[in-house]
């Protein structure tokens, strides 16, 4: 009987303390619910705040990944305070569990910290085209932990930040203008004259090459079956590769027409008597 007793007394004892505890369990439930209500109004005036605001797309989402995390670990720590964790406790607790997290995370809180250094130092913006860790691609996005390009393809590569802060990084908008370098070879028995003129003419007819700084024409190589020339001319970002596939087609038809032969490889076979 007295055994009994004991656990009637431990159950009366949990329904006594889980009816005190009530009131801040339904009082935790609506902060919760009302916190997340309020954290996605804030994102969204945070999002229309930068639409009319000329900032910089990469710190436009950065800022609002930020910001919204921000928001969420306040929530947190408020719903617990109202759970009954002292604040005393609460500090303790969660610089244990910093720290812990903190040895676990280490590769995160790197690409964080990359995150800040591209922001600080823009190697590249949103928008822009660059070569990074094996990828190629637009700058998609910019966000705290990682950086989203949208390759050739429309495919999307994500990047850590922190290797992309540590590693070398190609942008290829980083300038205004970029010079192209087109390589073809023509015969031996060719006249390098004529082809240099040819190709010179191609980018005088093209408006997209530009004619400040002029188009050159190199003898580049003295190869095993062909005199390699070495074209170099300049074009805006926006007209590069119109300008290099231009050139790469029209040179064919022009070499054609004036009898300039490209070579390409073949065995000769001779026979001997």
């Amino acid at each position: 009987m007295d055994e009994i007793t004991n656990y009637q007394e431990h159950i009366d004892n949990a329904i006594d303390w889980i009816w005190a505890i009530f009131p801040n369990i339904l009082m935790a439930v609506f902060i919760l619910v009302v916190g997340l209500w309020i954290i996605r109004i804030i994102n969204r005036l945070v999002r229309k705040f930068f639409l009319y605001k000329d900032y910089d797309l990469a710190l436009e989402t950065f800022l609002e990944s930020f910001i919204s995390i921000g928001l969420k670990v306040l929530l947190f720590v408020l719903v617990v305070t109202q759970l009954g964790v002292k604040s005393s406790s609460l500090v303790a607790m969660i610089g244990a569990a910093g720290l812990a997290i903190g040895l676990a995370l280490q590769g995160s809180l790197s690409n964080f910290a990359g995150g800040v250094l591209i922001l600080l130092f823009k190697p590249f913006r949103v928008g822009d085209w660059i070569s990074a860790q094996g990828a190629e691609g637009t700058v998609k996005e910019i966000t705290i932990f990682t950086t989203k390009l949208n390759t050739f393809g429309n495919q999307v590569a994500i990047i850590p930040n922190g290797q992309l802060s540590n590693n070398k990084i190609i942008n290829y908008n980083g300038e205004k203008d970029r010079r192209d370098k087109i390589d073809v070879g023509i015969a031996y028995g060719a006249n390098i004259k004529q082809a240099k003129e040819i190709l010179l003419q191609i980018c005088a007819d093209y408006e997209a090459i530009l004619k400040d700084p002029k188009p050159e024409v190199y003898v580049g190589e003295l190869g095993d079956s062909s005199v390699v020339l070495s074209l170099r001319f300049w074009a805006t970002n926006d007209d590069f590769w119109a300008a290099h596939f231009h050139v790469m087609e029209e040179l064919k038809y022009r070499f054609d027409e004036a009898g300039i032969e490209i070579p390409f490889p073949q065995l000769d076979i001779h026979k001997k008597n």
